[in-house]
Parts: structure tokens; C-alpha cells; sequence
């Protein structure tokens, strides 16, 4: 019988750990960050300041197999903020046995106990594993993001 998944706040200490799943999220992507842009993104996570990103991990038996960063944000269509999950990795060993939903069910649970209109996310058309788990757990929309770079 697999191990308990617990979903928790990331710590200063699963920084290691957190890197090496991030890369493999990355990587997924076909993208590659400097190393300022982890170090700054993981000290975000830790600040607890109000509208920077917030960090879930899923652990199993003290070994990290998932992660999930998140950010509460205004919206011009509700009172209430609403809540971006930008990301959202778990080992590739575990996938299709729950983690996943669990750290969308937490980063939703979060939302709501802060006052959040609601949760949403975005993915790739080609993520059809992850696509599987969010049409159980959510409403796909009709939008289409579009992106301008300097």
C-alpha cells in the first residue's frame, strides 16, 4: 500500500528538493530559468507578504513529490479576489493516484478560507495527462490566452 501523501506550506529546508521538481516541471515546458529567477521565486514564496506567491508541496514518507505555487489576486469582475494556480508538478511515478487533485483541492481550500471568488488555472493543449485531471476537478473555459513580449 503507497505511503500518505501530506499537503503542506512549503519551508526554507525543501529548497533543494523543491528545485529539482520545479526543473522537471520546467522541463515538461521545454523552458530553462536563470538561477536568479528560482532564487527569487523561492524567496517569494517564503515572504508571507500580501499578493506574492504562496507555495503548496505534497510529501510521501519525507521526500517531496509534488508542488504547487498559487497567487491571490484582484479581479475587475468580482469583489473578492480570485486565486491563480500557476503551477503544478507531481513525479511522473505518481501521477493518476490523487496527488495532483489533492494539491488542486488544497490551493482551492486556501482560496476559499481567504475569501477567493474562485480558483483557475491554465495549461497546454499537449498536457493531456493533466488536462484528464482537470476536467474531473474543474470547468474548462472558452478563453484563449495570448501573450505580448517586448
Amino acid at each position: 500500500m503507497p505511503a500518505e501523501i501530506t499537503i503542506r506550506p512549503i519551508r526554507a529546508d525543501d529548497k533543494p528538493a523543491w528545485r529539482a521538481l520545479w526543473t522537471a516541471y520546467l522541463e515538461f515546458y521545454e523552458t530553462k530559468l536563470d538561477d536568479a529567477v528560482y532564487e527569487s521565486s523561492f524567496a517569494r514564496m517564503l515572504s508571507g507578504e500580501p499578493g506574492e506567491y504562496q507555495g503548496l508541496v505534497a510529501e510521501q514518507d519525507g521526500t517531496l513529490v509534488g508542488l504547487t505555487h498559487f497567487l491571490f489576486h484582484r479581479s475587475m469582475w468580482s469583489i473578492e479576489n480570485t486565486c491563480y494556480l500557476m503551477d503544478l508538478y507531481v513525479d511522473p511515478n505518481l501521477r493518476g493516484g490523487g496527488v495532483g487533485r489533492q494539491l488542486i483541492e488544497a490551493v482551492h481550500k486556501i482560496a476559499k478560507d481567504n475569501g477567493c471568488s474562485g480558483t483557475y488555472w491554465l495549461t497546454q493543449e499537449f498536457n493531456y495527462k493533466g488536462r484528464m485531471l482537470y476536467d474531473q476537478v474543474a470547468t474548462r473555459t472558452p478563453f484563449i490566452k495570448y501573450a505580448k513580449k517586448d
